[in-house]
């Protein structure tokens, strides 16, 4: 997963961000990668010819959701021409489609569809997030850029003093989310949660953490993961919130 780009050791100071939205606005602001700068600079001025009358957003992408969700979702990062175009996580592309769609049918979203930052969507009681927040190339992002985005995840964390259930998209998310909160380092290895579609842990501070395979092409064009397999994780997340 070392792929090459220099990331600088200077991190972001994110312990004293007061709100969401401080978090937000400063991983907006963020060019600590510089492989990531380039490659989401260069999608958005070249585009894609789908997508050729939109300005593409271009930065990195924010968390989107309720400030007092007991839900976090953890993806894997912008896709090229989806978060890096419309600024939004997981929207604009297939992924956010099977996304927003669980949302809603399970009382998370107030629509099935996320399609620009101003398409009137609002999540109920959930958070959006991701591991990385520019949009990687081959949808790859290296481990220093995966690390250098982590105190962002780790700040939501902290601002998000309701969570109850964690749904992890994919190994990476999973490892980010781990990571992020503290569990990597501070449970003993026979005691972390293992990754597998559908496992459910419960860790020692209460919280749920749920895995899912992420909802890619590559995943549900091959059946992989399937609607029905997909809706479970977030039936079983909605009994969990309410539980």
């Amino acid at each position: 997963m070392h792929l090459p780009g220099r990331v600088p050791s200077k991190r972001p100071a994110i312990v004293e961000f007061g709100s969401v939205g401080a978090i937000a606005r400063a991983i907006v602001g963020c060019e600590l990668c510089p492989r990531l700068v380039r490659y989401r600079r260069r999608v958005a001025r070249i585009k894609k010819r789908e997508f050729s009358d939109w300005t593409y957003w271009g930065r990195p992408v924010p968390g989107f959701g309720d400030p007092e969700a007991r839900l976090l979702v953890v993806g894997l990062a912008p896709a090229a021409h989806g978060g890096n175009r419309t600024g939004r996580v997981f929207t604009g592309d297939s992924s956010g489609d099977w996304l927003y769609e669980a949302l809603h049918r399970f009382g998370f979203a107030s629509q099935p569809t996320s399609t620009s930052r101003v398409d009137g969507l609002r999540l109920m009681d959930c958070y959006v997030s991701a591991a990385a927040r520019c949009a990687p190339p081959q949808n790859r992002p290296a481990t220093r850029e995966l690390d250098a985005c982590r105190p962002f995840l780790t700040a939501e964390i902290a601002r998000l003093r309701r969570l109850r259930v964690v749904v992890a998209l994919g190994r990476v998310a999973f490892d980010a989310w781990l990571r992020a909160a503290g569990w990597q380092a501070h449970l003993p290895a026979r005691q972390r949660p293992r990754f597998g579609h559908g496992s459910e842990t419960r860790l020692p501070d209460g919280a749920v953490l749920l895995c899912s395979y992420h909802p890619s092409r590559r995943n549900t064009s091959t059946g992989l993961l399937t609607r029905a397999m997909w809706h479970a994780v977030f039936a079983r997340a909605r009994a969990l919130v309410d539980g």
